[in-house]
């Protein structure tokens, strides 16, 4: 099922489906889901992020990784409408910052070796060739595995860090460019949860250099403090 509005125009990019990863049963990976989700039930944020005791952070930061993915999938769909190429020439988060494109050197289209070319795209450009892109990670199962006893990559970390770094880049862009839109849909508590949760979950895995967080420097020193 899609999150996105097929509707096409002109000033529109055709949308990807969308298929959320959900963790299978028995698994592992579905028991720490399943004990996130209770956790997160409690209302405290701050200790729902921290990682389980005696369980591994490969797998902990997996699990998030692919619900954030899959909310910010839902999310950016309610915006859909509104971020075209008319509306977003450029993918920006605020007049200071723009995300230009370059081919990462792993996953769907990788070109290992050649010299990265950055490409400016519109932000519905930007964000679907994101979208697909982090998509064609998470179900890979040499980035993301999800039998029992299969290990995670080596270089899992760089690879997750790399992920969210640019997971926030669509955050940044749905509250600078955006935000109104999900204010008159109603939803704006919604994506305050759950950018909050992302904020927190990163900042106890040292996931995103803070460098990279300016775009929302304010608003997530009001959450962090």
């Amino acid at each position: 099922m899609s999150t996105y509005l097929s509707i096409t125009s002109p000033n529109k990019i055709p949308q990807r489906t969308f298929k959320p990863r959900r963790a299978v049963e028995g698994t592992k990976q579905f028991q720490l889901k399943k004990y996130a989700e209770a956790t997160l039930g409690s209302g405290n944020l701050a200790e729902a992020v921290k990682l389980p005791q005696g369980e591994d952070s490969d797998e902990w930061i997996a699990i998030h990784c692919v619900d954030f993915f899959n909310h910010l999938n839902m999310l950016y769909g309610c915006v859909n409408d509104f971020c075209t190429l008319k509306n977003c020439p450029i993918m920006s988060a605020g007049p200071r910052y723009e995300y230009q494109w370059a081919q990462p050197s792993y996953g769907a289209g990788a070109q290992s070796g050649a010299p990265k070319r950055l490409t400016r795209l519109s932000a519905p450009e930007y964000v679907d060739n994101l979208l697909n892109w982090i998509q064609s990670i998470i179900d890979n199962e040499a980035y993301f595995p999800s039998k029992l006893g299969v290990a995670f990559p080596r270089n899992f970390s760089s690879i997750a860090k790399d992920l969210f770094r640019r997971l926030f880049r669509v955050y940044a862009h749905i509250y600078n460019s955006h935000f109104e839109v999900m204010v008159a849909l109603g939803i704006e508590a919604h994506l305050n949860t759950n950018y909050r949760h992302f904020l927190l979950f990163i900042h106890e895995f040292k996931l995103v250099d803070t460098k990279e967080l300016a775009p929302l420097a304010d608003f997530n020193q009001s959450i962090l403090k």
